[in-house]
């Protein structure tokens, strides 16, 4: 059986995903649709809508035949190593093919940007630290470098500035510096651009947009209905009356706020990318905040990105130090949500030949190496009400793998 890996977050799962797996398995003529997914935060330091289960019984309705997490020292990280975690693990499952959504559509592009920049990886490097001294993040820095490198060389450009195209990048410079055996193809996004808050078409809209309006509704899903598959509809419906909220980081205030203010400098310099000082920031501007989002604005450097400066404050949450983090080079297991009965066929087929562990179970996994993915559960559990905490806490040790 041969097997298209897509790397995904569904938050929630729409139109458009719908649309990239079709996509995906007419590019390569697959049998096999394997998803892996973020968990409970995201990469763009955000918790998820909805529960990764919620998000994984989404999936399988809609085209995924295995879908497997991927680990919170990746699922929160900046492009390249949410990258390589995820494109690693889709080659230990044994992927064919992999297929990333991206702005630009021309896998050609990737390829031509992948030469040059091998080629002139000094010249790079060089040109990242210049943008980084005027006050550039890291992302804007090497973007710029990268544009400035392609016109001077007059090589076809990929805009590295569409988040997309950053992303495909990664997974496609993963691939060809490890030499994973799988080809690589890419689908051009259509009707919606990536930060698109409000609906330019009639049946596609971006994930962004989506939950824009599903907050600002108060959780009303009727205007949202359109850009769904009608599973997608029900499960948030569902999670609504189960959980009695959407996740948002408003809803984690209060615990980051506690946090902060019951620690020093000192123990907070030891928080994975909290760096140059700006835990003072953090403990100055906590005090004047009145919700999360106006504690990011108070926050907001030139040089730190309102998506970094979230994801800092991910690892504040689940108190992620450093050393932690840096255990963490490689996957070490591979984390089952669910299958479809195809999904299960290809298990079948594969398994002795997939090159890391499956846990389905997490009593059966050693617990030093998942602690990360259970702390960060856990944090998300809190932020649903109390009364329906309990259900969510229990969810990573009593909920078996979905099976469709």
């Amino acid at each position: 059986m041969k097997a298209v890996g897509v790397v995904v977050e569904y938050n929630p799962f729409h139109n458009g995903h719908l649309y990239h797996i079709q996509k995906a398995k007419e590019l390569t003529q697959a049998e096999v649709v394997i998803a892996v997914m973020s968990g409970p935060f995201l990469q763009r330091g955000e918790p998820a809508l909805i529960s990764k289960w919620s998000r994984a019984e989404m999936a399988l309705e809609n085209g995924i035949d295995l879908i497997v997490e991927l680990p919170y020292p990746f699922a929160t990280q900046h492009a390249a190593v949410f990258a390589s975690g995820a494109v690693e693990i889709l080659h230990s499952l044994g992927c064919d093919y992999l297929c990333f959504g991206s702005e630009s559509g021309d896998i050609n592009e990737f390829d031509s940007i992948f030469n040059l920049l091998a080629e002139k990886k000094d010249e790079e490097d060089r040109l990242v630290k210049e943008y980084m001294k005027q006050g550039m993040s890291y992302p804007k820095a090497k973007s710029c470098a990268i544009q400035e490198l392609t016109s001077v060389n007059k090589t076809q450009g990929l805009n590295l500035h569409m988040p997309n195209n950053i992303l495909g990048y990664e997974y496609y410079k993963s691939v060809r510096t490890n030499a994973y055996p799988m080809q690589v193809c890419t689908v051009a996004r259509i009707k919606a651009d990536y930060h698109d808050k409000k609906f330019t078409s009639d049946t596609i809209a971006s994930a962004t947009s989506i939950r824009e309006e599903l907050l600002q509704t108060a959780g009303s899903l009727t205007t949202i209905e359109p850009f769904l598959p009608s599973s997608s509809y029900q499960a948030l419906q569902q999670y609504k009356e189960t959980y009695l909220t959407y996740h948002t980081w408003e809803n984690y205030w209060s615990y980051l706020k506690f946090r902060l203010l019951q620690t020093t400098a000192e123990e907070l310099s030891t928080i994975y990318e909290i760096e140059e000082g700006i835990e003072y920031r953090f403990l100055k501007y906590v005090k004047e905040a009145s919700s999360f989002q106006d504690f990011i604005r108070l926050l907001k450097t030139k040089r730190y990105t309102w998506t970094r400066l979230q994801r800092i404050c991910v690892h504040i949450l689940t108190n992620t130090k450093k050393e932690e983090m840096q255990t963490y080079s490689k996957p070490a297991y591979i984390r089952l949500l669910g299958t479809t009965a195809n999904g299960r066929l290809y298990l079948k087929e594969k398994k002795k030949q997939f090159l890391l562990p499956i846990i389905s179970k997490l009593s059966s996994f050693e617990k030093e190496k998942i602690v990360l993915d259970v702390r960060a559960s856990q944090i998300y559990a809190l932020g649903v009400p109390v009364a329906a905490q309990q259900k969510l806490l229990e969810m990573d040790y009593s909920k078996p793998p979905i099976m469709k």
